[in-house]
Parts: structure tokens; C-alpha cells; sequence
């Protein structure tokens, strides 16, 4: 019996990277795994299906209140349940304050910040029928502490720690837990374009002095999802290797 035996992950943006390894890995603990990205990814799906668990993957823009709606009412109806929902779907679109135009600063705030509104609105009501529930938004240390050149994506992660902290003292009533999780430097395929220097400098702010693995994340997000953390909500974990304390 994996500690996820029998509950529904609803995770958006899974289609690669961190919300992929969080996918896989809540899977290996036997939770069946809806999806969302922009188009139907069925690589991915097929990967998870084959740990022995119900994975189906849905083509839904999260920014989108309506086309949220829709797809969490067809994981309820497709997969009984919502148990967990991650909100990990996320863009950037860097540049300093005096060069960054409305559109750059609205994209970041729809996909990364709006979007968990659009999925929580939808997936509260099924959880409080259901009298518990796990919420995970998926923040940054940038959330935390900021970040030249990066605004508004720092306030998206910053709104998502906020509104992690207000769905814990809302729905705690009816058993349903809310918390951030804020990753700092983490091995991925956009940490690996940076160059090398840059990627040293990263390295040289960090006591553990080196970078995250997604699974850093994954194991995090596990610990959250589960029953181990049945007394952890509206908090925020930095996993970043002590970079920011």
C-alpha cells in the first residue's frame, strides 16, 4: 500500500519537469493522476499509467475560468474524487520593471497566479463534500524574497503563498489543508540553458552548493499530499538547499 492508495491527484502544467516528477512520484505511491497542460500529452500519460495507476491527461489553459470548470468536472465524474490538487502550471516572462510591458506582466499573472483561483474555486466544493482535502501551490523562494528583473513573477508566487495561507484558515473548518511549496535552484531543462558561469554564481549562494533535483520537489509535494503532514497547513517550505533562510 503506497501512502497516496486510492486518492485522485488532480496536477496542472504535469506535462514535463517539476509537475511531471510530482506526477510520477505520486503515482509510485498509488494515487491515480489527472493532468492539464495546453495540449493532451499522452507520452506522459502513458509513463504514469504503466506504475498501475488510472492517468489521463487534458488539454485546459488554467488561466481560463471557464475551461477550468469544465475539465475539473470531468475528473470528478472520470475519477470519483479529487483528493490532492497541485497547482504547479507557471511561465515566466523576465524583464526590469521599466522595460516590461502590460502584456508580459499580465501573462505571468493569469497562468501562474489566476489559475490557481480558477482550479481551487473549482475543486473546493468536491473536497468539502468530501470533508478533506490536500492544496499545494507550487511558489519560489523569488515568492519569499524577490528578485531583480522578475516582478511579476515574483508577485504571481508571492500571491500564490498568500492565497496557500487564506484556503488553509478558510477551508481548515472542513478538513482541508493548504500549503506553498517555494523551490529555489533546481536542475531543470531552463536552469540548464543558463550558462555556466551564471549557473556557478547560483551554486556559490547555496550551502549545500548545488542545484535542486526535481525529485526535491517531488518528495516535498509527497509529504504534503499525504497523511504524514495531516497537521501541516498555510504553511510555506523552501526547498532550496539553505540558499534563503
Amino acid at each position: 500500500m503506497g501512502l497516496l492508495s486510492g486518492k485522485t491527484a488532480l496536477i496542472t502544467g504535469a506535462a514535463r519537469g517539476i509537475g511531471k516528477a510530482i506526477a510520477l512520484k505520486f503515482a509510485q505511491e498509488g494515487a491515480n493522476i489527472a493532468f492539464t497542460d495546453l495540449e493532451v500529452n499522452a507520452e506522459t500519460e502513458q509513463e504514469i499509467a504503466a506504475l498501475g495507476v488510472k492517468a489521463k491527461s487534458y488539454a485546459s489553459n488554467a488561466a481560463d475560468f471557464q475551461q477550468t470548470e469544465t475539465v475539473v468536472a470531468q475528473v470528478k465524474e472520470e475519477f470519483g474524487s479529487i483528493d490532492i490538487l497541485v497547482n504547479n502550471a507557471g511561465i515566466t516572462k523576465d524583464g526590469l520593471m521599466l522595460r516590461m510591458s502590460e502584456q508580459q506582466w499580465d501573462a505571468v499573472i493569469a497562468v501562474n497566479l489566476k489559475s490557481a483561483f480558477n482550479f481551487i474555486h473549482a475543486c473546493v466544493p468536491i473536497m468539502m463534500r468530501q470533508r478533506g482535502g490536500s492544496i499545494i501551490n507550487m511558489a519560489s523562494v523569488v515568492g519569499v524574497h524577490g528578485n531583480a528583473g522578475q516582478a511579476n513573477y515574483a508577485a504571481s508566487k508571492a500571491g500564490l503563498i498568500a492565497l496557500a495561507k487564506s484556503i488553509a484558515q478558510e477551508m481548515g473548518p472542513k478538513g482541508i489543508r493548504a500549503n506553498a511549496i517555494a523551490p529555489g535552484f533546481i536542475e531543470t531543462a531552463m536552469t540548464a540553458a543558463l550558462p555556466d558561469n551564471v549557473r556557478e554564481e547560483w551554486k556559490k549562494k547555496i550551502p549545500l552548493r548545488r542545484g535542486g533535483q526535481v525529485e526535491d520537489i517531488a518528495n516535498t509535494a509527497l509529504y504534503l499530499a499525504c497523511d504524514l503532514s495531516s497537521y501541516v497547513s498555510g504553511q510555506v517550505i523552501q526547498v532550496d538547499g539553505g540558499m534563503n533562510m
